[in-house]
């Protein structure tokens, strides 16, 4: 989960437009890669069925082999396609603080608000699945989750250079418990609307360490809090 600037979705084009070749493929793709992260999300790689994504995609299963070669591929490319949906959703926001403890809580919030979408599980899905196993998908996962720690572990650095973060166990077992308290809190909280943002961040705030409201230093993303409104 490498936070940098990815594109979004592409748009549908406008009405009474002719599309290109290359868009058309484009557009099947995007719909296959939104179906397969669904399937994964919900159901795991083991039990993904190809022809049941390219149906719920609107699209045949010969459709599909002619943009995948085969499970593996279709998954590694929706493992990366969700990504890049993670880091324009979640990762914009945090790019745009220059404080590193509101970086790490507007992370917190954004990924809760991520989570709620049917595509969000597909990491957690392949994690468990793969744990342990020297498999493609699995060094694909390991890879984004190392970078999410990285990351982490770097604000907590500056957080603790700063004073506004405590300081403790090292900053990579720091960040290792944000990153746990975040995405566990998440699963737990899956459907509980709106408060599962609000509760996210205040697991997350407990597990840097930070005093009580300090979780209310995410307030510092007007977008986010919007995105939170009931």
């Amino acid at each position: 989960m490498h936070v940098r600037k990815a594109e979004g979705s592409r748009p549908p084009a406008p009405e009474g437009s002719r599309t290109t070749q290359a868009e058309r493929r484009a557009r099947t793709r995007d719909a296959l890669l939104e179906s397969a992260a669904r399937g994964l999300s919900r159901y795991g790689y083991g039990n993904l069925v190809l022809e049941q994504v390219a149906r719920d995609a609107g699209y045949t299963r010969g459709a599909l082999y002619h943009q995948f070669k085969d499970k593996q591929d279709l998954t590694l490319a929706a493992m990366r396609w969700v990504l890049e949906r993670w880091e324009e959703e979640v990762g914009r926001h945090v790019l745009r603080q220059t404080d590193p403890v509101a970086a790490l809580l507007t992370l917190a919030r954004a990924h809760a608000l991520f989570c709620r979408r049917d595509i969000a599980r597909v990491a957690v899905a392949l994690r468990l699945e793969f744990t342990g196993r020297d498999h493609p998908i699995g060094r694909e996962v390991e890879g984004a989750y190392e970078n999410l720690v990285a990351l982490c572990t770097g604000y907590v650095e500056a957080g603790r250079e700063a004073g506004s973060i405590p300081q403790g166990p090292p900053a990579r077992t720091l960040a290792l418990a944000f990153v746990g308290a975040v995405e566990g809190t998440t699963i737990w909280l899956s459907g509980r609307v709106p408060q599962d943002a609000s509760l996210v961040v205040a697991a997350a705030a407990g597990a840097l360490g930070l005093p009580p409201g300090a979780a209310d230093l995410d307030d510092t993303d007007p977008e986010a809090q919007k995105e939170t409104s009931p």
